[in-house]
């Protein structure tokens, strides 16, 4: 059986970028002491336009990988390119400044709690701006409120826009924290198990709303997930670990089930 098909709404890859590659991942390998490999030699790349669920099994390095990627966690060998840009050899400042490029949304939102939804989404702006106005609805520039509404209003939740940020539901928080990842105006999405402290409607539709939300900014996906349905009806590629090693990269439509579920045994 493969999967020959994806949702209407779902991202596709624009013909006009079809051969760039966004990212690029060359013999990448960590270990940790008294963990052993965690990953071993992962080389893939990532062209834009494209939607990339990550797989695995529980410790397969899944999450390793894509924190990797960004240099929150060092690898110890092999090269990551952004953009034709080598991250691995970046100093801390030009490290910020790719950062400041990807968006991140994780299992747990972030939020700060006592702070209002719309000042929490603002707080995107911070890594393409200065200045402390940034940090506040009340005095923050009428360009960056009026950006961060219109973000809060593509998510569904300009009417929470002056609420608390805990006063809500783990859905809207979420959808919150996706609004605040694109308000730094990113070339590139990073989602670790996005939804996986949601239950399973609220998960599907946060899932619907981040991968049509990154296909009208035009921005490439990649995201962790747990759920293999998950994986293969909202991705166009898809890299699967096992035991720390690349065992698929390929398109989602040409993967076939059985090889899929081997990944988790």
């Amino acid at each position: 059986m493969h999967f020959q098909s994806e949702p209407s709404w779902a991202l596709q890859q624009r013909a006009d970028s079809r051969d760039t590659t966004c990212l690029q991942v060359s013999s990448l390998s960590k270990s940790y002491e008294g963990r052993g490999i965690i990953l071993n030699d992962i080389s893939f790349r990532v062209h834009n336009g494209a939607a990339v669920a990550l797989i695995g099994g529980n410790g397969s390095g899944k999450s390793t990988l894509l924190r990797c990627c960004l240099r929150l966690v060092e690898p110890d060998e092999g090269r990551i390119s952004f953009l034709r840009e080598e991250i691995t050899a970046l100093n801390r400042p030009d490290l910020r400044r790719f950062r400041s490029r990807v968006g991140l949304v994780f299992q747990r939102h972030n939020l700060v709690p006592r702070l209002s939804v719309l000042t929490n989404v603002i707080h995107g702006a911070m890594g393409r701006t200065r200045g402390l106005r940034r940090w506040w609805q009340s005095v923050a520039p009428r360009e960056i409120r009026e950006e961060a509404m219109e973000f809060l209003d593509k998510v569904g939740l300009a009417h929470l826009a002056g609420s608390r940020a805990d006063q809500l539901s783990g859905g809207e928080s979420q959808r919150v924290a996706i609004a605040r990842a694109l308000m730094q105006k990113p070339a590139f999405m990073m989602a670790d198990e996005p939804v996986a402290s949601l239950d399973p409607k609220v998960g599907r539709e946060v899932m619907e709303l981040l991968v049509a939300l990154v296909n009208t900014e035009r921005i490439t996906l990649v995201y962790v997930s747990h759920d293999l349905e998950h994986a293969t009806h909202y991705s166009t590629h898809l890299l699967a670990l096992k035991k720390g090693n690349l065992a698929i990269n390929g398109k989602t439509a040409e993967l076939c089930h059985k090889d899929l579920h081997a990944i988790y045994h």
